[in-house]
């Protein structure tokens, strides 16, 4: 069940980024939207609509959860760039996963709301300074996290759910 959980593993911060590896982490972010796109080519409505593991999302509420869950990313990087180690606000994604926009909204608006929202965010990680990835906000629930860690978090993040619906789609042969 755990890699069922967690197909590329838990995410794991590094103690020391260098800068290639927050180009590459960039470079991820930038790919995601293409790479969810591809993952879920050629879904039926009912595929879309199966659990990648028992008692997990459908592939529908993931698809709808990434760019809930960039865009939240996104708010916390320009909140701690602009502000001195901003308290963040917390969500209950399990709980966002249950309303209507996720059964009602049709994938093609979170596939584009999050290219969109990745072509920004990549454009602000792309301009950011080395000093600026130290910055800092603080999440009530896990404490201070550097955005050069952030950065790391969401880049495993994107991949980590993509990994959900092409490991789903090889155990089920689509």
């Amino acid at each position: 069940m755990e890699n069922l959980h967690y197909p590329i593993g838990k995410f794991i911060p590094l103690d020391k980024i260098s800068s290639d590896q927050r180009k590459e982490w960039i470079e991820q972010l930038a790919d995601t939207p293409n790479q969810l796109r591809f993952a879920i080519k050629d879904l039926t409505s009912a595929q879309l609509d199966t659990p990648y593991r028992p008692d997990g999302w459908s592939i529908r509420q993931v698809i709808h959860h990434l760019p809930d869950s960039h865009m939240n990313a996104y708010v916390r990087f320009k909140l701690a760039l602009t502000e001195d180690q901003p308290t963040i606000k917390t969500y209950e994604e399990d709980r966002w996963s249950q309303l209507a926009d996720y059964q009602g909204t049709p994938i093609e608006v979170s596939l584009t709301l999050l290219a969109s929202l990745h072509q920004r965010f990549v454009t602000l990680l792309s301009t950011m300074q080395d000093a600026e990835f130290s910055r800092s906000y603080k999440n009530p629930e896990s404490g201070v996290v550097t955005l050069e860690t952030a950065l790391g978090l969401y880049a495993w993040h994107g991949r980590h759910h993509i990994a959900h619906i092409t490991s789903l789609r090889n155990r089920m042969g689509w």
